[in-house]
């Protein structure tokens, strides 16, 4: 059984300051390894606290290229911690899309085929850290908001993916994603 579903990306974001927040692109070239210039750019990355059955620092494949968040999550974290928005930039995301209400739940495997021909494969779930709720908490003056984006952004904070096939990828492109 073949499992479709379409949806649009609203953003093109890319990490590549001092930090892990995302700017705004109009599009960009996919290339095996990410986006070129992000900070989580490369066909291999440093195992880390994500990674506990390596030794911190060892190189491992990188899973972790592209982070994905969906519109309608965003929304729903939002209203669950009580603010009137939480954008994809704030949570370092390189994609931001339309319908996919329940991004987060799909699993991991799965294809995410764009207009270009490029691929991406979905890794699973983004788990939510402070890194991001420290930034809502800073943006709306509440520090207990850090907390709380961690606790209710569980299974919304969107998904982690890596480039299977390079290709454009542009905002207002329709992708799908395939089983």
């Amino acid at each position: 059984m073949v499992m479709e579903l379409v949806g649009r990306i609203e953003a093109v974001c890319i990490a590549d300051g001092e930090t892990f927040l995302t700017r705004d692109l109009d599009e960009i070239e996919l290339k095996f390894g990410g986006m070129e210039g992000d900070r989580h750019f490369g066909l291999l990355a440093k195992a880390g606290v994500r990674q506990p059955m390596y030794k911190r620092g060892q190189e491992i494949m990188n899973r972790r290229q592209l982070s994905l968040v969906s519109v309608e999550e965003l929304r729903e974290i939002a209203e669950r911690i009580g603010v009137p928005e939480v954008k994809g930039e704030w949570l370092g995301a390189n994609l931001v899309v339309s319908g996919i209400p329940e991004l987060t739940k799909l699993p991991m495997g799965l294809r995410f085929m764009l207009p270009s021909g490029a691929g991406i494969v979905l890794e699973g779930e983004n788990e939510p850290c402070s890194g991001p709720g420290r930034i809502i908490a800073e943006h709306y003056g509440d520090k207990l908001l850090t907390k709380l984006f961690i606790q209710q952004a569980q299974q919304k904070r969107g998904l982690v993916g890596y480039v299977e096939r390079p290709g454009l990828i542009r905002r207002g492109d329709l992708f799908r994603i395939l089983r």
